[in-house]
């Protein structure tokens, strides 16, 4: 499902996003991929509590983010439901999903969360909205550089000419 949304970020910005939340059954796992094509940033989110389910998680993950489509996208996980006594810190979580395997041009934040309350939403999009200017800026550096044919470094472009965000995905497992 599509759900354009205002989102706020700190220091007083906004960007409109449209969010797919995709969702985690297993039957709709084969649509990640049409869903995560064209997007600028992909989040998604684990249950911090749900030690079981985290093999799973790391597996499907490493898939999306092996696709052709999603090489090099901003990845936002969010390591929810941080608030219960049960949860795995952060650490664990980064190591038991082994990010530090995906892909060399995969930029990734992992982000603190209690979603029921919104506590370290806002500062995960935030740092999705960082890597995704990031890499928009390295993308259009790059083509200038082909364009240029090497010639003359090019311009770094100004947050004034980076367009707003089409599409993140939310994947949940």
């Amino acid at each position: 499902m599509a759900v354009p949304e205002e989102q706020e970020l700190g220091q007083g910005q906004s960007i409109s996003c449209h969010f797919w939340d995709v969702g985690g059954q297993e039957k709709l796992r084969p649509l990640w991929k049409s869903y995560s094509r064209c997007t600028d940033g992909i989040i998604y989110v684990v249950d911090s509590v749900d030690v079981d389910r985290l093999e799973e998680a790391k597996t499907e993950l490493h898939k999306v983010t092996k696709f052709a489509e999603n090489q090099g996208t901003p990845l936002l996980v969010i390591a929810n439901k941080q608030d219960l006594p049960k949860s795995l810190p952060v650490a664990e979580i980064e190591k038991q999903l082994a990010l530090h395997e995906l892909t060399p041009s995969t930029t990734y934040h992992i982000q603190p969360a209690c979603a029921i309350i919104g506590e370290g939403l806002t500062e995960g999009m935030d740092k999705l909205y960082e890597m995704i200017l990031k890499r928009r800026k390295s993308l259009k550096q790059k083509k200038k550089r082909v364009e240029n044919g090497g010639k003359k470094k090019a311009a770094p472009a100004s947050r004034a000419q980076i367009p707003e965000l089409p599409s993140p995905v939310l994947l949940r497992v």
